[in-house]
């Protein structure tokens, strides 16, 4: 089944190009079925990059769904136009008395900062807030994940001595989570960031659960019961090139930056990189939306509200 994604936006073509099915508005609307309805709150600076990479993994599914997007109206992006943040963009404001099936908090590039001193920071608690009692299953991403775990829990993000940048091997730590059904015993992830959470300070609060960790990355993927809050370090959804692009962006930029690590064959930045985290991303987030979101989420979205789930 497609993802349905606003008539115009980028993605759209793109999507359209790798075979990926999408359902634009106006034929979704002589659908006669219950999609999935599922809220993107992206902080990245590349929005268009990043909406068209998780509007990939999120269509390749068997489930329809309708995407939302929102940004901080606290916060003016200064890496994508004020036409394109217009035409496809939300202020919470606008969807704070719906209910969803999902939300998604992406990374930002803020990690160096205390939380309080980002400057969407309070809009973000709000959501936050609200995301327990008006959405089903929320999925953090990278800084997304370590401010989801200071806000719900109290665990600190910690400096890590250089930025972890690369391509990392991970392991399943329970396979018996829904999570990681299908998934080999070791996978792939992209990373890039330079904070990260300690596994002592997550082992601590009895309502979450490590299910997936590297020797090199650290903890990767968290969740608490059910599924209701996921947390993943990492950037499965990252195309071939991200990588790459910002390796060459802090170049030209001056900065001390590491090549990124099990990436270019031989750390040869002059080859083509090698992916291997793409079946893990579809698998990984395919496996969200089917046991985390529509297998539990109510038929009637607005039950939401009262904590309804199938499985009850």
């Amino acid at each position: 089944m497609p993802i349905k994604i606003p008539n115009q936006l980028p993605a759209t073509e793109v999507l359209r190009r790798e075979n990926i099915f999408v359902m634009t508005e106006t034929r979704a609307i002589t659908q006669d079925i219950r999609p999935l309805q599922i809220l993107l709150l992206n902080l990245m600076p590349t929005k268009v990059d990043t909406e068209t990479q998780l509007a990939r993994v999120l269509g390749n599914t068997p489930l329809q769904i309708e995407l939302e997007l929102i940004a901080p109206k606290s916060h003016v992006s200064k890496n994508t136009s004020q036409a394109h943040m217009l035409a496809f963009y939300k202020s919470f404001d606008e969807v704070r008395r719906r209910t969803f099936d999902g939300l998604i908090i992406t990374g930002a590039p803020v990690e160096l900062m205390d939380f309080e001193e980002v400057d969407y920071w309070q809009e973000l608690c709000e959501i936050m807030e609200w995301s327990k009692t008006h959405v089903h299953s929320t999925l953090h991403i990278c800084w997304g994940a370590q401010a989801g775990l200071y806000y719900h829990y109290g665990i600190p993000k910690r400096q890590l001595p250089q930025k972890l940048f690369g391509v990392f091997l991970h392991t399943v730590e329970d396979p018996n989570f829904i999570l990681f059904r299908g998934f080999d015993d070791q996978f792939w992830v992209p990373h890039s960031r330079n904070t990260t959470v300690d596994r002592a300070d997550i082992e601590a609060v009895p309502e979450l659960k490590i299910l997936a960790a590297s020797p090199e990355a650290g903890v990767y993927a968290v969740k608490t019961a059910q599924g209701r809050q996921v947390f993943l370090m990492g950037h499965a959804e990252y195309d071939r090139d991200t990588l790459l692009k910002e390796y060459t962006r802090d170049l030209a930029s001056g900065v001390d930056i590491q090549i990124p690590r099990h990436y270019f064959p031989g750390d040869d930045p002059t080859k083509k990189p090698v992916m291997n985290w793409r079946s893990c991303a579809h698998l990984l987030y395919a496996n969200w939306l089917n046991y985390c979101v529509y297998q539990t989420s109510p038929y009637d979205i607005r039950d939401i509200r009262l904590g309804v789930r199938t499985d009850d």
